[in-house]
């Protein structure tokens, strides 16, 4: 059974949203302001958090990036409403993995739970002792897709879990082009307008962890898609 820290302000909303994920199967946890959200999840540590961007105390931001701190994989779904969907790019710029604007169906909300969690569990887990099997090497940097981590120098940068999977694919395509439309498909699940800018501020954080080698580039082709070059 998942278990699903839902923290949502609106107290109707959590309700319902609650017992209709309880109804379901899920085991659900409820906060209503993101300080309390955030002390259930270290509390309890969810399979999927989905909460609020603007709530008191603390807001879906901050919650996001005090939980990224520690834990780059648990997938975060975001609640926005219609006016604050540009604030979305921000989200995923911290770690955010999907996001729905409100008001949403139960049934598109449990659609992305479940996907997410699918994602999650498809990720292999590494064999004792055999981390070196699951490095690759990007130029001057060592890329383990399992940990999530870029190492050069000593120096390590964690990505998130959607940062993993686009890098894992500009490396499995690298001196080929990754088209666009494919990846939006798979990780987001359309390859609509906002999606596809999610997709962009990825590909240049993506770009950043990698600056320090001037051989590796991440090139845009234009109306296609992305071309690792190494």
């Amino acid at each position: 059974m998942a278990r699903i820290l839902l923290i949502e302000d609106e107290q109707q909303l959590g309700q319902i949203v609650k017992d209709s994920l309880e109804m379901r199967g899920f085991d659900m946890l409820y906060a209503a302001d993101g300080k309390e959200g955030l002390r259930l999840y270290q509390q309890a540590r969810p399979d999927v958090v989905v909460l609020d961007i603007m709530m008191p105390n603390m807001d879906g931001f901050t919650v996001t990036t005090e939980i990224r701190k520690q834990d780059k994989v648990t997938p975060i779904i975001f609640l926005t409403a219609k006016s604050q969907t540009a604030d979305v790019v921000k989200g995923f710029e911290m770690g955010g993995n999907d996001y729905l604007k409100k008001p949403f169906s139960m049934d598109e909300l449990i659609v992305r739970i479940k996907a997410l969690l699918k994602r999650s569990s498809e990720q292999p887990a590494p064999p004792p002792g055999a981390d070196s099997e699951n490095v690759v090497m990007i130029g001057q940097y060592a890329f383990n897709y399992i940990k999530q981590t870029l190492t050069r120098n000593n120096n390590t940068a964690f990505l998130s879990h959607r940062e993993a999977e686009i890098l894992r694919r500009l490396y499995d395509n690298k001196n080929q082009v990754m088209e666009r439309k494919a990846v939006l498909l798979d990780l987001w699940g359309d390859d609509s307008f906002f999606n596809a800018r999610s997709m962009d501020v990825f590909i240049t954080k993506i770009r950043r962890y990698l600056k320090e080698d001037p051989r590796v580039q991440i090139v845009n082709i234009r109306g296609v898609g992305y071309k690792l070059i190494l």
